[in-house]
């Protein structure tokens, strides 16, 4: 018997959010209910497909952890899966989904959202904020990140200075005594010379500089 014609899913594509990335599809309905996918992956360097672990009847599977990294690109493929245990598997069904140019890889694991870092620590001096943040995800060997500082008096929000500094523990000086400043901070990943992909931006807060 020939086995029914399958549909290919439909509006694929890969949702990443802080290098924690997904790859997702929308439901597929056909006359004896909805059709479920496999879906394999390779990288760039290799030529080995493996299997992402999707589970039935979920329309989305989540990539190895070690494809989480700056630049990590991650070709896709998916096979339609049975909705009933007689139908079997039938062709691979490539995908080519557009990529930022010079990516040689036909789907890439590339974050399209960083989130805000973590603010751990304030401390307030007369004249300074001592700041300590972690980022929003654990970087891996060779990044470059940087954070991006944006702080005003509590009074002059239209006021606001902007600094930028590659530690996670920094100083705001020149600040005056007693005085309540509010700051907003956001990370920024150098991806290729010259270009930086932008985090989102940490939502305000105020701390009062000390009283000498």
């Amino acid at each position: 018997e020939t086995p029914p014609h399958l549909p290919a899913p439909k509006n694929v594509e890969v949702f990443s959010y802080n290098f924690q990335s997904w790859l997702r599809w929308s439901p597929v309905l056909v006359e004896n209910g909805s059709v479920s996918y496999t879906a394999q992956y390779k990288t760039g360097s290799l030529e080995v497909w493996s299997r992402l672990g999707c589970a039935h009847p979920q329309t989305q599977c989540p990539f190895p952890m070690e494809l989480h990294m700056q630049n990590k690109c991650s070709c896709t493929k998916i096979s339609p899966r049975e909705a009933f245990p007689a139908w079997g598997l039938w062709g691979w069904v490539e995908l080519e989904p557009p990529v930022p140019p010079g990516f040689p890889c036909s789907l890439c694991l590339f974050s399209a959202t960083l989130g805000p870092p973590r603010v751990n620590n304030v401390s307030a001096s007369p004249d300074s904020l001592l700041i300590s943040v972690s980022p929003p995800f654990p970087p891996e060997p060779g990044d470059f990140l940087q954070y991006l500082v944006s702080y005003w008096e509590n009074t002059t929000r239209p006021a606001e200075k902007e600094l930028i500094e590659g530690n996670t523990l920094f100083q705001i000086g020149n600040l005056k005594e007693s005085t309540l400043y509010c700051f907003s901070i956001r990370v920024q990943l150098r991806i290729y010379s010259g270009h930086f992909l932008q985090g989102e931006q940490r939502a305000p807060e105020c701390h009062s500089t000390a009283l000498s």
